[in-house]
């Protein structure tokens, strides 16, 4: 069994810590009624597994997880096979990743067939079937469905809704959250929240992460209109240029998507600053264990400092245990709009250009989103051509470039390398390479560790001490320097403390955001007081506001101490000393 609120296994029915009752994650699995044509969702111990619950005949197992196939992808397959039109328009299909299920037969379709389809043909060959295509057998087979799968179906939702008002108490209402993308899990999820809380009046924050796919605004802007009562919120970084971000740092992959941080979080971390200030809030949001490996190691509340993205918030997922049939059960169910980009085929609806996107999904945008695909396939050999591919197009089109990690090849990689000399004239002083110069931004980057006292410093030589918040005790002392080889650069000094190489590593990591600060929104959304703010005229820390917690110069929560070294970091060593890495 397992508590939602204390996120702990329990083999009692009633937590022993919160009273509240458990949750028992039970596995499903899919069969599939012969008769009746649809697939059933059934638990592997319950007495009537293998009986359809619509005409009472035998099943077989099929798999354990489904997703229908809409018309739309239906006539596509059609193509894809070679057969004629509506040759299977009386059938039964639906899909599990590559494999589709016709009428309950498996059918794999290999990726190589994906990637060397004649995406352009395709495409006019699915213009000149689409007005032949006969879609009446869909909304049968739809309903027959959700009729053999009603007591899944009100299983789901009475355990959502309830999980949903329980969590919910916690809070005060204004400071609950939808967290909306446009995607069939966090569209489930609005529905599951809407309807558990009866308050259409909830607030919406939508991330335009300006990659989004045009159905998804279509349909963002479609949802809102339905829901006249809710507060909803566009959250989109105005600042950077997507394009032009890539050519500085080259293009996300599927280990470094910076592009998760800069176009989403951080945005949605500045609209949730503006409303809520330093209010911890509860956001509901469409996270599903069965997506991947690593989400399967989320609780179904989170609020773990180093598994929250945005520190102002504690998020929890109604649809955790959900799978996608479940999904797609509760969306048909409820008669739930939901996003077209579904019905063409897409099993998943973020960025359209995601590293994360699998070969399908890179076919289905080069025949639905033509312009922008071969104007990306042609930035990638640009970029892979940059950093020495010998086949650039084949380091693209086998999607090498997803695998990409650090910045080999790419000037910008310098900036996060940490050049220092020790300086011979002072114990526990180093000397540090800028990429520009010395400023009033790099000193108040410094805030963190305490106070700065530029008053206590040595005026000609320009000097900022900084004293530990509690005993007032000078820990840090900053100044401009010139050094042989340096064209800028900083002496920082470390005294009276313990361990003078942890607070030089900590001091390091500032310096590292100076030289390499891409804006990338991460130290904002890692800032659980709002002290920290990146704009045009660069990286600011609010003093009144800095607990000096120190999580923003802390590798635990942010490793290498700026996200960039992540992005940019090389295998070379550096011409001069390095700081260890903790």
């Amino acid at each position: 069994m397992w508590c939602k609120i204390c996120n702990m296994e329990t083999r009692d029915q009633i937590c022993p810590i919160c009273g509240q009752p458990t949750f028992q994650d039970v596995p499903t699995e899919v069969y599939w009624c012969k008769k009746c044509h649809v697939p059933i969702i059934q638990e592997p111990k319950q007495a009537n597994r293998g009986i359809c619950p619509i005409c009472g005949g035998k099943t077989r197992y099929l798999t354990i997880d489904l997703r229908p196939v809409f018309p739309e992808e239906r006539l596509l397959l059609e193509v894809l096979l070679c057969k004629p039109v509506n040759a299977l328009s009386s059938a039964s299909v639906w899909a599990d990743a590559n494999r589709y299920y016709i009428d309950g037969h498996s059918m794999p379709l290999p990726l190589k067939l994906f990637a060397d389809a004649d995406a352009d043909s395709i495409s006019e060959e699915l213009k000149s079937r689409a007005s032949s295509s006969d879609a009446s057998f869909f909304p049968d087979m739809i309903n027959r469905f959700i009729a053999a799968n009603k007591h899944h179906l009100n299983a789901l939702k009475e355990e959502a809704y309830g999980f949903v008002r329980r969590t919910a108490a916690r809070f005060p209402r204004e400071n609950v959250v939808i967290s909306f993308s446009g995607g069939k899990d966090s569209t489930a999820t609005a529905d599951v929240v809407l309807k558990a809380l009866s308050d259409p009046s909830i607030v919406h924050i939508f991330g335009d992460t300006t990659l989004e796919f045009p159905s998804t605004i279509e349909y963002v802007n479609r949802y809102r209109d339905n829901h006249p009562n809710a507060i909803f919120l566009f959250a989109k970084n105005e600042e950077q240029d997507f394009t032009k971000v890539c050519e500085d740092i080259g293009p996300p992959a599927r280990m470094m998507r910076w592009c998760c941080s800069m176009f989403k979080t951080g945005p949605i971390t500045r609209t949730i600053n503006s409303l809520y200030r330093n209010q911890q809030i509860l956001t509901f949001y469409g996270i599903r264990k069965s997506e991947s490996v690593s989400r399967s190691k989320y609780n179904r509340v989170e609020d773990d400092a180093v598994s929250v993205k945005i520190q102002q918030q504690t998020v929890a997922s109604p649809i955790f245990f959900w799978k996608d049939i479940d999904i797609w059960l509760y969306l048909l169910g409820e008669k739930v709009d939901f996003n077209e980009a579904y019905r063409l085929g897409y099993d998943r609806v973020g960025c359209w250009c995601c590293p994360n996107n699998n070969q399908r999904a890179q076919f289905l945008s080069r025949i639905y989103l033509p312009k922008r695909s071969k104007a990306w396939r042609e930035y990638l050999i640009r970029f892979a051509e940059s950093i020495g591919k010998p086949d650039a197009e084949k380091y693209v089109d086998e999607g090498k470039w997803k695998a990409r990690q650090g910045g080999n090849g790419l000037a910008s990689a310098s900036d996060v390398k940490i050049r220092f000399t020790n300086c011979s004239a002072e114990e526990n002083a180093k000397i540090y390479k800028l990429t520009r110069s010395y400023s009033d931004e790099l000193v108040q980057m410094f805030t963190p560790f305490g106070k700065l006292a530029p008053e206590l410093g040595k005026k000609l030589l320009n000097e900022t001490i900084i004293l530990d918040v509690r005993t007032n005790v000078p820990i840090l002392s900053l100044q401009p320097f010139r050094q042989d080889g340096y064209d800028f650069a900083i002496k920082i000094r470390t005294m009276n403390v313990a361990d003078h190489e942890a607070l030089q590593r900590q001091a390091a990591y500032q310096v590292k955001k100076f030289n390499a600060c891409r804006k990338c929104l991460k130290c904002e959304s890692l800032c659980r007081s709002g002290a920290i703010s990146i704009d045009a005229d660069g990286y600011h820390i609010d003093p009144q506001k800095c607990v000096h917690c120190k999580m923003c110069v802390t590798a635990k929560y942010l490793d290498g101490g700026c996200m960039m070294d992540k992005y940019l970091r090389t295998k070379e060593r550096c011409d001069s000393h390095e700081i260890p890495r903790p």
